[in-house]
């Protein structure tokens, strides 16, 4: 007979608007759940909040936190979960998953980072030492970083997507635009990679080109955000960082998944993931960049192609419930088997 596992998912559930189809969980949530298991949730530092007076988090971590732990250490026990998902909230460390462990000692403890540069996350990687299983959306040094320090298992995923809300919009004239990108032009962690700053830059002094988050521009987000993909006929996505085997920023998913033709700075081994001149097309430097979007923005034809046949692809290997299939099957036997995990 069937058994549905429980899942506890320990997050800092976040209700800003901006992030209504950006934020991760609901669709880590709703994958766990139509492959028919039970989910619950537990907002870390909104607990934190509740149980903490202070507005300082510096003296709330250190006088209230270990109430916190106890209280949910309570909740483990009452729950029995099979696997606990972690993505890493603030003051959460590696004393809470040694608490967790004696409460629920028969669960499986995952932790997935969607952050570059886990060295400058304060405890992040002491903290995944005490985990069984840390997947990361990608599969070079940031993940050889863990792997370093000790940490058990170490594992690609992908960034995923929900084809219930992330998917080609009809829109109006006010949201179509030749170019599109939406984010800041650097990271604050590292500058040192100049490609993205520099394309950026120039596609600020483009008129067809409408930009987001960056330059005095507003954010986008909710609906909205999901309109500007929709009306754009090429949408651009270069990381902070583009040396990082098979890792790109979120925004190649969104892009791909509501329908918009892609132009991605190439990473290593990133044909396993979206393959160049079938589902996107893949740019290594800002002259090739411009040069693709000029020759794409006039054969109409083929720009709908790729973007079609990249939406198509997105949605039926990257949607939520895939994903967490190979997480669970990761859990299961330690390893899952994936197009992008062949010779891995």
């Amino acid at each position: 007979m069937y058994k549905a596992k429980r899942i506890f998912i320990i997050a800092d559930i976040k209700c800003k608007p901006v992030k209504v189809f950006v934020d991760q969980i609901p669709k880590i949530a709703k994958g766990f759940i139509r492959l028919g298991h039970d989910v619950r949730f537990f907002s870390y530092c909104d607990v934190l909040a509740q149980f903490s007076p202070l507005k300082s988090r510096t003296l709330s971590k250190l006088l209230f936190k270990p109430k916190v732990d106890e209280f949910l250490a309570d909740q483990l026990k009452s729950y029995k979960p099979d696997i606990v998902y972690i993505n890493f909230p603030r003051v959460f460390d590696a004393d809470t998953i040694r608490h967790m462990r004696q409460a629920a000692p028969n669960a499986v403890f995952i932790g997935e980072d969607g952050d570059p540069w886990p060295k400058l996350q304060k405890n992040r990687i002491d903290t995944a030492k005490e985990l069984d299983i840390l997947i990361a959306t990608n599969n070079g040094q940031f993940l050889q970083d863990y792997r370093d320090a000790g940490v058990p298992l170490c594992v690609f995923m992908p960034n995923m997507c929900d084809p219930d809300n992330d998917h080609r919009y009809e829109v109006g004239s006010e949201w179509q635009t030749d170019i599109l990108w939406t984010g800041n032009v650097t990271h604050h962690a590292d500058t040192s990679d100049t490609l993205r700053k520099k394309l950026v830059t120039e596609l600020a002094k483009q008129n067809n080109c409408t930009l987001y988050g960056c330059f005095g521009r507003p954010k986008i987000g909710g609906f909205d955000y999901l309109y500007a993909i929709s009306g754009a006929r090429i949408g651009v996505n270069a990381n902070a960082v583009n040396s990082i085997r098979m890792y790109h920023s979120d925004r190649l998913t969104h892009y791909l998944a509501c329908g918009t033709f892609v132009l991605a700075k190439r990473v290593p081994d990133t044909d396993l993931l979206f393959k160049d001149c079938e589902h996107l097309r893949y740019f290594d430097d800002v002259n090739e960049f411009f040069e693709l979007t000029d020759w794409y923005l006039k054969h109409e034809d083929e720009r709908k192609k790729i973007a079609d046949a990249g939406m198509r692809r997105v949605h039926e290997q990257f949607n939520c419930v895939k994903i967490i299939g190979y997480i669970l099957e990761l859990a299961e036997k330690g390893s899952y088997s994936a197009p992008w995990t062949i010779g891995s």
